[in-house]
């Protein structure tokens, strides 16, 4: 059980790729790191003995923090969070627990370099539907929280991309990330930033079968697919349609990870009839 200022690494499980999930700073010095070059999902990387200075730039009111076996460094860090304001617990037992528990851990190597702000930056086609939404709200969920997304006209992606050190992605040409045979651009990342996790995977069928008109695949494509088009319709502005669509992703992943054998039915029959 975990003691005072903990959280298991169960606990946190079950707030990784929610809105209330807290900032998770992983602290773990370069030799552990490097040991085992993976993050847990959404966590970022942080020098513990700067902590002073970038204790203020922590933009959530809680923070986990993450050594490699939930000692002393991790500790220190959440004391001084908690000097400024945040509540801060630490992962019980550190990264090693986590990885020992075999939750999913995402490679340093799959993820973009961050720009001098802390953001990892991804550009795109412009008026986003359904790959173009669910692939940024994986990255914030469970990548990057801080990340910025760029659309633009398709013809200039890659450009912009080159131009202002920006990742494309869902885009028809040879990148990183982009469809694969018959696997959208969320399937790719939903593999490769090594979360295949059951829900994700769910919820990847369902992407895959409303972005490329497969609705067999999945009895809730179809529905997916009409709240997509729909906020196509209700928001010009991208950026807001990618708001609204962070809400809709939410609701999906978590009726995938919690709700897929509860039903609705009413008028709940009679008991005497």
């Amino acid at each position: 059980m975990s003691s005072f200022l903990e959280i298991s690494p169960e606990k946190l499980a079950r707030l990784i790729g929610t809105p209330n999930c807290p900032a998770l700073i992983d602290v773990r010095v370069d030799e552990d790191f490097d040991a085992d070059p993976r993050f847990v999902p959404a966590s970022e990387r942080r020098d513990y003995r700067k902590v002073q200075d970038w204790a203020h730039t922590v933009d959530k009111a809680s923070a986990v923090i993450i050594c490699q076996q939930g000692k002393k460094l991790s500790h220190g860090v959440a004391a001084w969070l908690r000097n400024g304001g945040i509540a801060a617990d630490v992962l019980e037992g550190g990264f090693e627990a986590w990885a020992n528990a075999d939750h999913p851990a995402v490679p340093a190597s799959a993820i973009p370099d961050r720009d001098a702000g802390g953001h990892t930056v991804w550009v795109t086609r412009a008026r986003p539907k359904i790959d173009r939404i669910a692939c940024p709200w994986l990255i914030r969920r469970f990548i990057d929280p801080k990340s910025v997304f760029l659309f633009v006209t398709p013809a200039e992606v890659e450009m912009v991309g080159d131009r202002f050190g920006a990742t494309p992605f869902d885009i028809d040409a040879p990148v990183r990330w982009s469809h694969r045979g018959e696997r959208c651009t969320f399937d790719v990342m939903v593999e490769e930033f090594g979360l295949a996790t059951a829900p994700l995977l769910r919820l990847a069928t369902i992407v895959r079968a409303a972005d490329t008109a497969r609705l067999d695949l999945a009895p809730e494509a179809s529905g997916l697919l009409a709240a997509s088009l729909g906020l196509s319709r209700m928001y010009a502005d991208d950026l807001e349609q990618l708001e609204a669509g962070m809400l809709l992703y939410d609701a999906f992943y978590r009726w995938c990870r919690d709700a897929t054998n509860e039903t609705h039915n009413w008028p709940s029959p009679k008991k005497d009839a």
